[in-house]
Formats: structure tokens, sequence, C-alpha cells
């Protein structure tokens, strides 16, 4: 398991918590990075990820509790996984993540693929 990995995805977590979902999934995503959602085609792209977050609601609480992560050899490439919550005024959900991590050109983790699956029993 890969300690830093680990900690970058709890730090995603932490900064959702405090400045809303919308804000660390964009803090996070890579330039080209890509979102896999239910039902939907993958949205490619920072710019089109922003303008999918425009019309979620800000309020929503979303934190994750990564299982597991690993980097390959070079150091430049990792994935993490686990689980996830977002709670609202009106409801909670549960589901599990995949999330793969690059490098970017600063030497920071940003998310190249992230996709979810709800439906975890509370």
């Amino acid at each position: 398991m890969n300690k830093e990995l680990i900690a970058v995805d709890k730090a995603f977590s932490a900064l959702s918590k405090e400045k809303g979902m919308n804000f660390a999934f964009l803090a996070y995503v890579a330039k080209d990075g890509v979102m896999l959602s239910p039902n939907r085609m993958p949205l490619v792209g920072k710019s089109n990820i922003e303008t999918l977050f425009r019309g979620y609601d800000s309020n929503k609480e979303f934190t994750c509790e990564p299982l597991y992560a690993d980097v390959s050899k070079s150091g430049e490439l990792g994935y993490t996984y686990g689980t996830y919550q977002i709670i609202t005024a009106e409801s909670s959900e549960k589901g599990t993540y995949v999330s793969i991590w690059k490098k970017d050109s600063n030497g920071k983790w940003k998310f190249v693929l992230d996709s979810g699956n709800e439906g975890l029993g509370s």
C-alpha cells in the first residue's frame, strides 16, 4: 500500500468536507481528467467537469475513505480505491470508487480518471 497516495486521497476528502464537493473535485482533477458516471458518456477535460459541477448542489458533503493505493515503479502514476459517502439535507448515499492519479508537471498528484458506484448498504 502506498502511504503517499493514501494521504493525497485523504487530503482530497478533507478539502471536500471543508470547502465542498465541487471545490475539491475541481482542485484535484487534471487538466485532461476524465469522470465516468452511470448512465452518462465520459466527461473529458477539466472544463467539461467544471460545467457538470455548476449544476450540482454545492452543499453536498462528500467524503471518501481510501482502502488501498499503489503507485507505478516510476512513481508518476497510481490508483486508489475505497468507499465514499454523499450527504445532503434530504438524503445520504454510500458507494465505492476508484481514482487513477498522475503527477503533474509540478509533482502534484491529480486524478486523471475517477469513477464511483453508488449502492453500498448502510
